[in-house]
């Protein structure tokens, strides 16, 4: 983001200002950091740009790949409802091998941007799950909102932007310190 700012000529924005836009769509979160002109469609093409040079270095939480593969053979069925691109998503399950898990995905440029409940409401819907019979699982405040306003049940972890406290005071029901906690409070009956 930094970059990208100032590329255009901007001042950049600090740090913790941009990590507590993680979570929106890009255009929103520029909204956020630099307000509504004209500007924000220069910036969201500029970091675009430095994203993809950076994304072939991402990594994965550890546990994650076994987490979702215990997920998916306790019979829960998984879907991504994210800030990203549909592009951008692909990209990353591809990369990771993660495409398999997910049954339904949301992205920012499909959904209005979160904290609207849109993307979990639509994918309920797709699945044919009531809202309130939905889980979701996320780093950010913003995920935790939009999961309220969706009816779900909003739960945290703390190994993403987020803190344990910001989460809680957006009404996470628990905050997972490790992909592992998941599994053991998410199990089916048998």
């Amino acid at each position: 983001m930094r970059l990208a700012f100032e590329e255009c000529g901007l001042a950049p924005p600090e740090p913790h200002a941009v990590t507590s836009i993680i979570g929106l769509s890009l255009h929103e979160a520029i909204r956020h950091l630099h307000g509504e002109d004209a500007a924000v469609t220069e910036i969201a093409s500029a970091y675009r740009r430095y994203w993809l040079q950076e994304e072939q270095r991402l990594s994965l939480f550890e546990g994650i790949p076994s987490m979702l593969q215990q997920l998916e053979d306790q019979g829960f069925w998984l879907g991504i409802v994210t800030g990203k691109s549909s592009a951008g998503l692909l990209r990353v399950l591809d990369f990771f091998d993660l495409k398999r898990h997910f049954l339904v995905w949301r992205t920012a440029d499909r959904c209005p941007s979160k904290p609207h409940p849109a993307m979990v409401l639509e994918c309920a819907d797709e699945l044919g799950v009531r809202p309130e019979h939905t889980v979701v699982i996320g780093d950010s405040p913003f995920d935790m909102a939009m999961a309220k306003a969706a009816g779900a049940r909003p739960y945290g972890v703390s190994y993403g932007v987020g803190s344990t406290e910001s989460l809680l005071r957006e009404g996470a029901a628990a905050v997972f310190d490790h992909p592992q906690d998941i599994t053991n409070v998410f199990v089916t009956a048998d």
